[in-house]
């Protein structure tokens, strides 16, 4: 009998011992699991305050409300990197997007934007979340609306008939801000959209698909020389060219950009313009010579700068 009562106390130790120890560990692992939440709590903090910060120097940076481009005189870096947090923008128009001249070379001078077809007095919105930096009428711009986005990103909407906002005004995506029309240097009614980064001039298609769609081509967009140089491409026709996504694709399109051809039998500054998709004026520039420079057969021409 002795021995059954010291059997039944040592295992009724063991269980309390036991049951000491289990509420030990949960007591460890609770402990554990707290400090893990306020570490994650305390990075997503950190993100978000570094996110605020720099949404809170692109809203400020040189922020003026009386000067078009207050990036004029500042110094250009390439290549240069753009995100986003939506993935789609809102259409500029109600209607279906008919782009009539692109980014590019035209008639001899720089077209640093985009015409999309309108009838005056159609709704114009804004394609993102942003704040109205500039209403004005503006030399060849006419009543104009620019917009700094959240990302440090501007666009332009230029020929307005009338501005429905102003200046320092918060506006959301869609937003309507005027009304299409014919002001300022504009043969016809269109919306001249422009699409500016810190006073970089960006080719608005290399960004945004002006289909159905509405897609911002990426979330992260590394822009190079090319994409902000209009008399490398021709208002007659959409530049064809992927995306770059990371800086090691900004590097390696950069180096791939620079493209020699050797001059042949019958070619001519046209000729070698329309099959290669490069404006005659960018190849004389590129080159040094000029429009009436006649080619020799195994001279090298410099396509693209």
């Amino acid at each position: 009998m002795k021995l059954i009562i010291a059997l039944l106390c040592s295992v009724c130790i063991h269980i309390n011992g036991y049951g000491q120890d289990r509420y030990i560990h949960k007591e460890q692992r609770d402990s554990l699991a707290v400090v893990e939440l306020l570490d994650s709590f305390k990075e997503k903090s950190i993100e978000m305050m570094k996110a605020d910060s720099l949404q809170n120097m692109h809203m400020s940076e040189r922020w003026n409300t009386s000067t078009y481009n207050p990036y004029k005189n500042a110094p250009k870096t390439y290549p240069f990197n753009i995100t986003f947090t939506d993935s789609t923008f809102a259409s500029p128009i109600k209607r279906g997007k008919v782009v009539t001249s692109h980014y590019g070379w035209r008639n001899r001078r720089a077209h640093k934007g985009i015409d999309i077809d309108l009838i005056t007095g159609d709704h114009v919105m804004a394609m993102l979340d942003g704040k109205v930096r500039y209403v004005k009428y503006h030399s060849g711009h006419g009543r104009v609306v620019v917009i700094r986005h959240f990302n440090g990103l501007e666009t332009v909407y230029a020929h307005l008939s009338k501005q429905l906002v102003k200046v320092n005004d918060t506006v959301k995506k869609g937003q309507i801000i005027g009304k299409g029309g014919t002001t300022g240097n504009a043969r016809g009614s269109h919306l001249h959209l422009e699409v500016i980064y810190k006073g970089i001039y960006i080719n608005p298609e290399y960004v945004f698909d002006f289909s159905e769609d509405n897609k911002i081509r990426s979330k992260n967009i590394w822009v190079t020389k090319k994409w902000a140089t209009p008399y490398v491409h021709s208002s007659k026709r959409q530049t064809k060219g992927d995306v770059c996504t990371t800086y090691e694709e900004a590097v390696a399109s950069k180096q791939k950009e620079t493209q020699v051809y050797v001059v042949r039998r019958g070619d001519t500054l046209s000729k070698i313009s329309n099959k290669y998709q490069v404006s005659i004026t960018s190849l004389c520039r590129t080159n040094a010579i000029s429009k009436t420079s006649v080619l020799k057969v195994g001279q090298k021409l410099v396509l693209t700068p």
